[in-house]
């Protein structure tokens, strides 16, 4: 598949979804119903990767055939109308499991999008740092130490490695720490050493040349995109190609909050 290609001449389309297969809340052929019915041109399911850790909103590598089927399936009954594609939003945890591993590379995918969801904790252990800020609370608590720059810092720089590491194709809402983050520490993404962290990894974004995700899915209810609208300015002058994803995991919300998107991105002058 060509992301650029959809990115140039379509706006009906999105490349990040969740189902059964991870933490979506509808089986992928009420999905597929779903675009066709709203028109879509290009549809991608990215199920949450496998991982070596024990997570609940993770597919499981066992699953993983079975879930390619059914994108083969899908294409079979519903591809005349839309353009359907097997992707993977790939976590990625270190050095030894990332968009980069050979279990990724080798799958038959047609694109992966590469998201840092666990960073490590200052004991070492993988913690989530992604969902629902009681969670988000009780994790700084207990694990750790209530050190909302210590999170930072590491989830940025887990960031870092993972666009230096590369194998993906899509970088998944790149600050969606900030969420979180601001509800546990207001004002943080005005403070001096955040704005520092970001604006060093958009410089490396923009020298990497990697297709830049603008994720949809908390607008509605939080009323911010990832990455936040100030960063767009800055993305769209270097150049960086952007592409608008509702991140759906009910079939619903398919196109929630991606006219919004697409609205605030042609109203920046560059």
């Amino acid at each position: 598949m060509d992301i650029i290609e959809i990115l140039g001449g379509y706006r009906k389309y999105t490349l990040h979804s969740h189902t059964e297969f991870c933490d979506g809340r509808a089986q992928m052929e009420a999905f597929a119903r779903e675009a066709v019915r709203r028109g879509f041109s290009h549809y991608g399911f990215t199920p949450h990767s496998p991982v070596p850790i024990e997570s609940p909103c993770n597919m499981s590598a066992s699953k993983v055939p079975e879930f390619l089927a059914e994108v083969e399936r899908i294409r079979g009954e519903y591809g005349d109308k839309c353009r359907f594609y097997a992707g993977m939003e790939v976590d990625y945890l270190g050095g030894q499991w990332g968009p980069a591993s050979s279990y990724f590379r080798e799958l038959p995918l047609d694109y992966t999008i590469g998201s840092v969801h666990f960073i490590p904790a200052q004991s070492g252990e993988l913690i989530d740092i992604d969902g629902r800020f009681e969670r988000f609370a009780r994790n700084m608590k207990e694990h750790f130490h209530n050190d909302i720059r210590y999170v930072v810092e590491t989830f940025y720089r887990q960031s870092m490695r993972m666009l230096e590491a590369g194998g993906f194709d899509i970088l998944g809402h790149f600050d969606k720490i900030a969420q979180n983050g601001s509800l546990y520490h207001p004002g943080l993404e005005d403070e001096d050493w955040y704005r520092k962290l970001v604006e060093d990894y958009m410089d490396a974004i923009v020298a990497s040349g990697i297709v830049v995700e603008v994720n949809t899915k908390a607008y509605a209810e939080h009323g911010r995109f990832f990455p936040g609208e100030r960063y767009f300015p800055r993305l769209k002058s270097a150049g960086v190609p952007l592409i608008v994803n509702s991140d759906v995991h009910v079939p619903s919300l398919m196109d929630a909050s991606r006219m919004e998107a697409f609205s605030r991105l042609d109203s920046v002058s560059v």
